[in-house]
């Protein structure tokens, strides 16, 4: 079932078990119970602390398994085998189940450990979605901290019966107490504060006692990460404020353009980041979406940025690097549909639609590789494409051309998305050229038609482009002294990680530079 090299690296995380925890498999007669009974029996061939039993109860999905700290409460429980983007999660369940501690802040086990109630958790995800780790991880820890909360994770793939019948149609789909809980990508973080309903008032009262920054940098992606490592090299008060450290970038697959590096995984690069952030001494605050941009009333003054819980940061210089987030079609439907067929990633949600037919809008470069990896996985995939050929680079194209199941339309605008009994069932587009309307018959629509700047709340307070983005020169100013912005919310062109890195160290260059030059009056 595993290879020896991973085997080799295994041996050496279970020699970190502190306790002893006990195996318990719930098999069934497939071929996945087959595999999943290979792999619990090399896990516990590897250490004396691991022992493996037969699951007793017939109420438990099978193939599944429990991970049980031997005499305790504590346990997590996969349905599934929990290989691909799940494989970590695994390794630290068994750790943390094992007493290896976490790499959690002391405040937050705290809150963990003291949150109130009965909380029975169910996540769906499939193993090829990188978003789904995040959740998964991060209700494990929570159910092996506080023995309230129980956590089953479920491979929607192997599943797909429940899958139906809850009508999950995209992942991670977080279930509590058997109802529909949160959808996407979070944070242990996110999760915590969503469950602690005093975190918000808790939070805010501790950031309005901040004293004033240097450099306040507003966003956690590439350009903010880098500003605030390049502020901090430079021995000022630096602080970092994001709605989600990492950003966008924790949602992309794979990543073959960052120099240096040939190869690697959104939410590999976003830990990096963070890493090499925590590094310094950066005041990294997360979760904390910034509503309104006061400038300071003098040049050199301090500037204000108020949050949306209602606390207030300052600072000598701000740099704005909110960046971007998927563009909408903005046609009847696709609002009601969300994550009821109508989706934004393909990698994570792609295997929930196996045998189906799905649309992909747009060809770009994105949307005509998530035609390519969807029609691996479904039964059909129309690529809509609003101009009159795709944008896409050439080599992707001829790949997506020899595919038996894709259809291409271009000069296609869809003009609606329709459906019965709650999901997608089709979607109506017109032909630009004749004005013809056509019908689509399908269950999923994966939109890819670009990125729309997280500028809304800097409207009337700073100079932004007839597209939203925040208008800059080629030191990074904006329309404000001592407001600095880099990366995709802003004019710069072309929207990419390295390009948003450089950006970001050359805004926080051209803050210290203000800073030297303008005292405060």
């Amino acid at each position: 079932m595993l290879d020896a090299n991973i085997k080799q690296q295994l041996n050496a995380y279970m020699d970190k078990l502190q306790q002893p925890i006990e195996l318990v498999a719930a098999y069934d007669d497939s071929d996945k119970s087959q595999e999943l009974r290979e792999l619990l029996e090399e896990l516990a061939s590897m250490s004396d602390k691991i022992s493996l039993r037969d699951e007793e109860s017939a109420d438990v999905r099978r193939p599944s398994f429990a991970i049980n700290r031997v005499g305790t409460d504590v346990s997590v429980r996969f349905a599934g085998i929990p290989m691909g983007h799940e494989f970590t999660s695994l390794v630290l369940a068994l750790l943390q189940v094992g007493g290896h501690p976490s790499k959690a802040s002391q405040d937050l086990i705290e809150q963990i450990q003291e949150l109130d109630g009965e909380f029975e958790f169910e996540t769906y995800f499939s193993l090829s979605c990188q978003n789904c780790p995040d959740v998964v991880q991060a209700l494990n820890l929570i159910s092996v901290l506080n023995p309230k909360v129980k956590h089953t994770s479920i491979d929607g793939a192997l599943f797909q019966d429940e899958v139906e019948q809850r009508e999950v149609m995209a992942v991670p789909s977080v279930y509590l107490n058997g109802q529909p809980w949160g959808q996407g990508r979070m944070t242990l973080e996110e999760i915590v504060a969503k469950l602690d309903t005093n975190a918000g008032a808790k939070e805010a009262e501790k950031l309005n006692q901040k004293e004033a920054f240097d450099v306040l940098v507003i966003g956690g992606g590439p350009a903010g990460s880098a500003a605030a490592i390049y502020a901090a090299r430079k021995g000022i008060s630096t602080g970092l404020a994001a709605e989600r450290f990492g950003g966008q970038v924790g949602d992309t697959m794979s990543i073959e353009n960052l120099i240096s590096v040939p190869y690697t995984e959104g939410p590999k690069l976003v830990s990096a980041m963070e890493q090499h952030v925590n590094e310094y001494d950066v005041d990294v605050m997360n979760l904390q979406r910034a509503e309104k941009l006061i400038p300071a009333e003098n040049r050199g003054g301090l500037h204000e940025v108020r949050l949306a819980n209602g606390a207030s940061l300052k600072s000598r210089t701000v740099i704005l690097s909110t960046g971007a987030r998927w563009r909408q079609m903005g046609v009847p439907g696709e609002e009601e549909y969300r994550n009821k067929g109508v989706a934004y990633c393909p990698h994570c949600d792609g295997p929930l639609f196996k045998g189906k037919r799905v649309a992909v809008i747009g060809g770009g470069n994105s949307g005509v590789e998530a035609a390519i990896d969807l029609a691996g996985i479904v039964g059909h995939v129309t690529l809509i494409e609003f101009g009159e050929q795709m944008r896409a680079d050439e080599v992707l194209q001829k790949k997506l051309r020899s595919l038996k199941n894709v259809d291409i339309v271009t000069s296609g605008q869809t003009t609606e998305i329709v459906g019965e009994n709650g999901k997608v069932s089709g979607l109506n587009y017109k032909d630009r050229t004749t004005g013809e309307e056509h019908h689509v018959e399908l269950e999923g629509v994966f939109v890819q038609i670009g990125l729309v700047p997280n500028t809304e709340w800097l409207k009337g307070d700073i100079e932004l482009s007839q597209h939203g983005e925040v208008i800059i020169n080629e030191r990074n100013e904006t329309s404000i002294p001592g407001v600095f912005a880099a990366g995709d919310a802003t004019t710069v062109p072309y929207k990419q990680i390295v390009i948003s890195m450089g950006e970001g160290s050359k805004a926080s260059l051209s803050a210290f530079d203000f800073l030297i030059r303008n005292s405060a009056e």
